[in-house]
């Protein structure tokens, strides 16, 4: 015996000694993997959509008078004309949400000579791209709006602007959906009903969810904490427990402002509701009696999808009265998200038009990537 512990080492397997694997190709691992990214881009990508119309264009002029054989107040001028500040909702994006994964720019066919249309992040959908061509020509907006769903590559998560919607300061992910979930304010409401209200219309919306939901009380109770939350606001939550004591709908709380969906949400309410959207869709024009994109809103509340969310924004109805305090909440950059909403009784159109693109210049001087 030699004495040196090195002779002892009888047991040692030498690891270069080991046969080597090639990692065999599965298939079902690659599927799986798919899957996980596809899930991981549903609930984290965020798309914007926004309808614009040019409604100083002659030949749009000349189609909509074709089809407007009875004017009503659903075809009036004032649902279409342009306040020429579109490149400031443009601005707006770039710098408060650079996040967005893409904007689907929805049109009648209208690009404003400015715009970039070779933005990588930039969709422009024609009507005729995505709504069923027995709904064309439209000139309803509830019609444009209830097929969005339709729209190729749109996410999942999506928010909708009006064109006189605009963010005014920096807006995260989560001020609009939290791991996929819309966020909202929860809380009944009556409706207001009055001229130039879109209470009728509102109450189509709310004629529908009565007819698909049990009662308030079923909807309420499995998502008290959610209905009750302190986000929605005392005087949000006073007004639900007071209107829940009736076992049907009275209204919703809403806000003229962006609205934040998942498109499945459309699927699931067209396949619901498929004749009452249809019915919708088929006026070429606005009427009282249509549904409209908050029956979407009402039904991810109904259904608990959504997350409570605080009020991030404020609307302002022009009317006859002096713009300047929201002018001046446009340049303290007071909210995050704004909605200049336009109305028959608005004054002094011109005026206020200019007022309006020098506040919005005022923060948001520098041309975006999506101006030419």
């Amino acid at each position: 015996m030699s004495g040196y512990i090195y002779d002892e080492l009888d047991d040692f397997e030498d690891i270069d000694d080991e046969e080597e694997y090639e990692e065999e190709y599965d298939e079902e691992d690659e599927e799986l993997m798919k899957q996980e990214d596809d899930l991981y881009h549903m609930i984290h990508d965020i798309d914007f959509v926004i309808a614009w119309v040019d409604g100083n264009d002659p030949a749009w002029k000349a189609e909509k008078d074709r089809y407007n054989m009875r004017p009503s107040k659903g075809s009036s001028d004032v649902r279409f004309r342009d306040w020429k500040n579109l490149r400031y909702w443009f601005r707006g994006v770039e710098t408060f949400a650079p996040w967005v994964r893409k904007i689907h720019f929805v049109t009648w066919g209208h690009l404003p000579g400015w715009l970039n249309t070779d933005h990588p992040k930039l969709n422009i959908v024609n009507h005729k791209d995505y709504i069923p061509e027995k709904y064309l020509p439209t000139f309803n907006s509830h019609t444009i709006e209830l097929n969005f769903h339709r729209i190729s590559d749109l996410a999942n998560n999506f928010v909708y602007f009006n064109d006189d919607m605009f963010l005014t300061n920096h807006v995260s992910e989560e001020d609009f959906f939290a791991d996929g979930a819309p966020c909202d304010v929860y809380g009944l409401n009556c409706l207001y009903f009055a001229e130039d209200s879109i209470a009728h219309i509102n109450g189509s919306n709310v004629g529908e969810i009565n007819k698909h939901f049990a009662s308030s009380k079923a909807v309420i109770g499995p998502n008290r904490s959610k209905w009750y939350s302190p986000k929605n606001g005392l005087k949000n939550n006073f007004k639900t427990l007071m209107l829940s004591r009736w076992d049907w709908f009275p209204g919703f709380h809403y806000d003229h402002l962006p609205s934040n969906y998942n498109k499945t949400t459309f699927e699931e309410v067209w396949e619901v509701c498929g004749k009452t959207l249809d019915r919708t869709c088929r006026c070429r024009f606005r009427s009282d009696l249509n549904v409209n994109q908050w029956l979407m809103k009402y039904w991810q509340l109904c259904k608990g999808i959504s997350v409570p969310r605080k009020e991030i924004g404020h609307c302002y109805h022009l009317k006859d009265e002096d713009i300047r305090p929201m002018c001046d909440d446009i340049i303290k950059q007071r909210y995050k998200v704004i909605c200049v909403n336009d109305t028959a009784l608005t004054t002094d159109f011109e005026v206020k038009c200019k007022m309006l693109r020098k506040s919005f210049y005022s923060i948001l001087p520098e041309k975006s990537s999506f101006e030419l």
